[in-house]
């Protein structure tokens, strides 16, 4: 089974991007916001960017390169350069911007149980936002081998149809060495999980922790702007050359 790499978020003391909110009404270049976005391309290397409150951001200039792809999570650090034209609500200057690892769910069965694993994390916040659960956490790595982050969707625990859908939060260290603690954010595409009779679907999403079992109960509407964005969770620092 492929397993995909994480690339994770290093916490050391004092080392975290503060969540600072752009003000609509000033356009200063010494003004910032950092929110998470979803990309989507454009052509000729040019993207737009969705907030997850369902604003449309088109990068009218921007300070570093990147190379779009669908579908991809960021975390997007940004100044406002204009009010609403051409389709979007903000051109913005791109000051800098981090790929989240995105993921799908995937079905658990007695085929991928072994290399799913389920060893236990820490969870700092499941919400969604933007047609994806977003999960914060913290994980213990040793720094020889790659870990690997799933959501599995579990149908032998969904008793009928009315039942939340039964996810699970799934992490396997592979046996390796717990020397450090470490931050983690992923993102899971939900729309494959909508349902075609309604407009919202239950989510019950069990995490093993260390000493317990911790189940988030929560609602996935489609194609809703989310209220609660949740920029009050601080930003990790992103290590390119460090992996899970």
């Amino acid at each position: 089974m492929r397993k995909t790499l994480l690339t994770f978020a290093l916490v050391s003391a004092g080392i975290l991007l503060a969540m600072v909110s752009c003000d609509d009404n000033s356009h200063s270049l010494g003004s910032f916001g950092i929110d998470i976005a979803t990309v989507s391309p454009e052509g000729e290397d040019a993207y737009s960017l969705l907030l997850d409150n369902g604003k449309r951001l088109w990068p009218a200039a921007s300070a570093v390169p990147y190379n779009p792809t669908f579908n991809q999570r960021v975390f997007l650090n940004y100044t406002i350069l204009s009010d609403a034209q051409s389709g979007y609500d903000h051109y913005i200057k791109v000051n800098d911007i981090w790929n989240i690892l995105t993921k799908d769910v995937i079905e658990l069965n007695a085929e991928n149980a072994d290399s799913i694993g389920n060893d236990p994390v820490k969870s700092n916040a499941v919400w969604v936002g933007g047609d994806y659960l977003n999960v914060s956490f913290m994980f213990n790595y040793g720094g020889v081998k790659p870990h690997a982050i799933n959501l599995v969707k579990n149908n032998a625990s969904a008793v009928s149809s009315d039942d939340p859908i039964n996810l699970e939060f799934r992490h396997n260290a592979y046996q390796s060495d717990r020397t450090k603690l470490f931050e983690g954010f992923v993102c899971f595409d939900l729309k494959p999980l909508r349902s075609s009779t309604a407009d919202s679907v239950m989510l019950s999403v069990k995490v093993k922790e260390w000493d317990k079992d911790v189940t988030y109960d929560v609602i996935y509407r489609y194609n809703e702007a989310s209220v609660n964005t949740r920029t009050e969770i601080p930003i990790p620092v992103i290590s390119s050359d460090e992996y899970y």
